[in-house]
């Protein structure tokens, strides 16, 4: 739990923008986060000063909160819960992320005490009319598997402190000395570095995919939950996770880099074999189309006057599009494009 906040807070911190430590971070979090749900939208028009106090509160929650994790008083404990609670409510209410901000909260659980727990138990059960179960009592562990416990743990850190300063420090010598190390533990996927949301980005550009039957009419086809029709609310969808929806929030930010492979892999999907991606559309795809594009377009939440003189969440205007492609030749990738392509 610790390391989940301490180290996210430590990425926003070296943030090259220096967006969190001068407040404008959330200035821009909330238009161009992966999949946003509707309350985003009321939340990006909160005032500029309520964002900057948002950015700072963040480095709080995540620099200096946690340490109330090893306080001994129960009441601090108890305060550190209720704040990173609600901070991962706000997460989870205003964007999609999956099942992460339920896994987040669910550690909170481990700062109760087990009287605490109880009194949660027994109030559930008199909610619930469930009749309370014996159990016996658990002896303690024997020593050989406390000491082996210990051991566990201190490997744990170790490795944990060692993947940290690879992430977060910048030293020559110490990836001389420390990445040897890496190699050695790496391939098991022991322990996981958390660097979320170093630096917020600052425009929100959607793909778009597009076919036509005589290539020159296009049409456009909306994914389940992206940013698409400006006039669509944002959905809450989580703790589904749309793995296509939200992989292509990172291909609009690089797309001048190269088409991935999986964005290839669904325009040829879309040209030859419609029934097989469907399920990631909102309509009907057509059965034999002709040629196939992507369009780019930065988005803009609405203001209020434009909603309600619209009904339109989003705004947009286009920036790029790919080359037509005919739905019987191979979609370039950025593995077959060159250099100075």
């Amino acid at each position: 739990m610790f390391k989940l906040y301490w180290e996210s807070g430590v990425a926003k911190w070296q943030s090259h923008l220096h967006d969190w430590q001068d407040g404008s971070a959330m200035v821009s979090y909330y238009e161009t986060a992966p999949l946003p749900t509707a309350l985003a939208w009321s939340m990006h028009h909160a005032p500029v000063w309520w964002h900057h106090l948002e950015s700072w509160a963040t480095l709080a929650f995540e620099l200096l909160l946690p340490v109330g994790i090893f306080v001994g008083y129960r009441r601090a404990r108890l305060a550190t819960l209720a704040v990173l609670t609600g901070f991962q409510i706000i997460n989870a209410a205003t964007a999609n992320y999956g099942f992460f901000c339920y896994l987040a909260a669910a550690l909170h659980v481990f700062l109760l005490d087990d009287a605490d727990v109880v009194r949660v138990a027994t109030w559930l059960r008199q909610r619930l009319r469930l009749r309370a179960r014996v159990r016996a009592a658990t002896p303690p562990a024997a020593l050989w598997k406390r000491r082996a416990s210990a051991a566990l743990l201190a490997v744990f850190v170790a490795i944990s402190l060692c993947d940290a300063l690879v992430s977060f420090v910048r030293s020559d010598a110490l990836m001389a000395t420390l990445l040897p190390v890496r190699r050695l533990y790496a391939p098991w996927r022991l322990v996981n570095t958390y660097h979320l949301f170093g630096h917020i980005t600052r425009a929100r550009i959607e793909p778009e995919l597009q076919t036509s039957d005589d290539g020159t009419t296009w049409v456009a086809h909306d994914f389940r939950h992206k940013a698409g029709d400006p006039a669509r609310r944002p959905d809450w969808v989580a703790p589904h996770q749309p793995r296509v929806d939200f992989q292509l929030w990172f291909y609009g930010l690089s797309y001048r880099a190269g088409t991935p492979e999986y964005v290839a892999t669904l325009v040829e999907r879309l040209c030859k074999e419609p029934a097989a991606v469907q399920s990631l559309f909102r309509a009907p795809l057509p059965a034999h189309p002709k040629a196939a594009r992507l369009v780019f377009f930065q988005y803009h939440f609405t203001n209020a006057a434009e909603r309600r003189a619209t009904g339109a969440w989003w705004k947009r205007e286009p920036i790029d599009v790919t080359e037509t492609v005919s739905c019987d030749a191979v979609f370039p990738t950025s593995e077959t494009l060159g250099e100075d392509d």
